[in-house]
């Protein structure tokens, strides 16, 4: 039995110089330059420098095996003059979602008061093969002798289609929303709108998943300062989240949802007084276009096998970013980019309230974070967005 989360905590966890590098093949760049950039710009945006910095979590799945570095942490503290504490943390895709809430336990624990949050992948110096076997290694050891993750979604497509009468009109129109999306982000991989036509033409990789179905292959990074005090405060974390399932598919109880995510949801809300549906926001975890079906189901902004009468009503609140499909998907940047995006949104009075759902594997693991305006209500425990919006200034 899972212990109920206490609704909520009393220390707050304010973010600030949130920065997102480019996504995308990034040829030109190694590992290490980008981790310098956004360790720059969110030192610099959050009018820090480095000795300020308590300690660095850094968020990645495989640079092992995609450049050849193990031993992140000490790389990282390296670029530090202090040398300050630094770990790197791996849980598949959702790296980002677990290094976010290490620092948050970090902050309240009262070890350190500021702990920067660094998310990286350079996936692109291997060949096609090499990256889908090593990002197989994020599935069970069984089921990645049989099965590539796109194979893993495409069952789940196929089971959730069988069970809720989802089309492929359904997944198809998730791609071409979240590739209009990262239109307006410019730091996404991705900037040509797709149609459905473009979609249902492109290559077969798993029945019912085609290319544009799948996230991409991707370099990029992201960061985020994480901190009990609001210098400089661009949003606050108000709710987290983290729950597991079955490494393996045949180990689940279902196959038409993902109750890790369920579970991390209840978790974060119940730390919020927030409910469900009063964000503007989701950044949601579509690794492929079923991913995000999933998500708005199990986090139940929607019942089952309604998502596509959500999406059609609600388009505009769905990974405003371009989510991994239109953003691009550095797996270990992923997580750090959902809350430093929703975090820019917020501070640019875009949005009132982020919510940020981040998955590894096939669902094995999920995280969840709720962002929210820097300045709280001492009343009651709730923020309040006192920023002025764009349309508001004169």
């Amino acid at each position: 039995m899972i212990n109920a989360p206490s609704p909520i905590f009393s220390s707050p966890l304010y973010l600030s110089g949130a920065s997102i590098s480019d996504f995308g093949e990034l040829w030109d760049r190694s590992l290490e330059s980008l981790i310098e950039h956004v360790i720059e710009e969110s030192l610099r945006t959050a009018q820090l420098e480095k000795k300020d910095i308590d300690a660095v979590v850094v968020a990645n799945m495989s640079a092992g095996q995609f450049e050849g570095q193990s031993h992140l942490g000490a790389l990282v503290s390296s670029m530090f003059p202090q040398f300050p504490p630094a770990i790197r943390v791996e849980g598949a895709c959702a790296s980002g979602g677990l290094a976010l809430l290490t620092a948050e336990q970090y902050i309240l624990s009262g070890t350190y008061q500021r702990v920067l949050v660094i998310g990286a992948e350079k996936m692109t110096d291997v060949s096609a093969q090499e990256t889908t076997d090593i990002l197989a290694g994020a599935s069970h050891v069984i089921e990645e002798s049989l099965a590539t993750f796109p194979a893993l979604y495409a069952l789940l497509a196929k089971e959730h289609m069988r069970e809720y009468g989802t089309t492929r009109e359904n997944l198809v129109s998730i791609a071409v929303k979240n590739h209009h999306h990262a239109m307006n982000n410019p730091h996404a991989q991705f900037h040509k709108e797709i149609t459905i036509e473009d979609v249902l033409k492109s290559p077969m990789v798993a029945d019912p998943l085609r290319l544009l179905d799948c996230s991409p292959i991707s370099d990029g990074a992201s960061a985020v300062v994480i901190s009990s005090d609001s210098h400089r405060a661009q949003a606050r974390i108000a709710g987290f989240g983290h729950a597991q399932d079955s490494l393996t598919l045949a180990g689940r109880s279902s196959l038409t949802s993902f109750e890790a995510t369920s579970r991390a949801t209840k978790q974060a809300l119940s730390r919020t007084e927030a409910k469900i549906a009063e964000f503007d926001a989701y950044e949601l975890h579509d690794c492929f276009t079923i991913a995000e079906i999933f998500a708005i189901e199990d986090i139940g902004l929607c019942k089952k096998g309604a998502s596509q009468a959500y999406i059609e009503n609600h388009s505009d609140k769905l990974n405003k970013s371009g989510g991994l499909k239109g953003c691009g998907h550095p797996v270990g940047a992923t997580g750090v980019k959902q809350v430093a995006f929703l975090a820019q949104q917020i501070e640019l009075g875009i949005i009132e309230r982020g919510f940020a759902q981040n998955i590894g594997g096939a669902g094995a693991t999920a995280v969840v974070h709720c962002v929210e305006p820097a300045k709280v209500n001492e009343n009651k425990g709730i923020v309040k967005n006192t920023r002025i919006k764009k349309s508001e200034k004169k």
